[in-house]
């Protein structure tokens, strides 16, 4: 029996010893793997060391550019005078009971595309016949009413582009055809004929080939052009209807962001990209109606 006592308090003694040497063993083992994590994320954090200066080609330097002004000329903000228009929404609104928003919206949209897209494309294709096209769409626009609405926001954006757009394209963005000269003369033109007092002036200043024109001196994309080109008539279309009290703010946004509307967008450009200018034309006529009749509302809150 003593032995056997002897046994158990000299185990009892050397248990401790053995657990504090794991202790000890662990606690070397953690302090290793922290140095080792340590000097992995310094090398990590070595890597990723923001350099003193922009690490970027020049070609980079003039997508930017290009695509600044793509965004400027998406903004709902440049001053077109869009917001004074309603392109026949306010007079449907009145001619029609139920009044269907996304219907007109539809019809809208083919009817704006088909009969001046293909102007706004041969205008970014060929910008030498700028004068040419804006005669042409001069006579293809038989409402009244649309042509006042056209030849104002077209007049707005050549103004956009002498006061501001002119001065802050960088010269590596110029098109090397002529095609700022081609614009220049064409403002000069319309000076001129903003001073005679003959009947038939020499340019009108459509909005849509001027469009194409200056889309294509800034560098933007032909296919990112047209879609922006649409896109700001829909954006138009829901300003107006947010006025008109068709429905609120949120609900416009809902409707822009809408698979409907790009999927009716891409279409719609589909459906004219390889169209002539010939060839175009007013596709929904009723449309001419309701934008005609505008100006007889006993009331009315849009120019048009």
């Amino acid at each position: 029996m003593a032995d056997s006592s002897v046994s158990s308090l000299r185990s009892e003694a050397v248990q401790p010893k053995l657990i504090e040497d794991e202790i000890a063993e662990l606690k070397r083992k953690l302090q290793d793997a922290q140095e080792r994590l340590d000097a992995v994320t310094k090398t990590k954090t070595a890597s990723r060391a923001v350099p003193s200066e922009p690490i970027v080609s020049n070609n980079v330097y003039h997508s930017g550019s290009s695509s600044h002004f793509l965004l400027l000329l998406a903004d709902s903000a440049l001053p077109l005078g869009s917001f004074a228009f309603s392109s026949g929404l306010e007079s449907y609104l009145a001619h029609n009971r139920p009044p269907s928003f996304a219907k007109f919206m539809t019809l809208s949209l083919s009817a704006h595309a088909s009969a001046t897209l293909p102007f706004v494309i041969a205008g970014y294709r060929t910008p030498e016949r700028l004068l040419d096209l804006d005669d042409a769409l001069d006579a293809a626009i038989m409402c009244t009413v649309g042509r006042r609405a056209s030849v104002a926001q077209g007049r707005a954006l050549l103004s956009i582009w002498d006061r501001a757009f002119s001065s802050a394209v960088p010269p590596s963005t110029h098109a090397p055809d002529g095609t700022l000269q081609v614009l220049r003369n064409f403002s000069a033109l319309l000076r001129t004929a903003n001073a005679s007092t003959d009947d038939l002036p020499p340019a009108s200043a459509h909005l849509a080939p001027l469009f194409g024109v200056i889309a294509r001196i800034t560098g933007v994309g032909e296919q990112e052009m047209a879609y922006v080109y649409m896109l700001s008539h829909v954006k138009a279309l829901l300003s107006a209807a947010v006025r008109a009290s068709v429905f609120g703010p949120y609900q416009a946004q809902k409707l822009l962001a809408s698979v409907d509307v790009q999927r009716g967008i891409e279409g719609a450009i589909r459906a004219n990209w390889g169209r002539r200018t010939e060839d175009a034309g007013q596709t929904v006529p009723v449309m001419d109606l309701w934008i005609g009749r505008h100006e007889l509302l006993y009331s009315r809150i849009f120019n048009s």
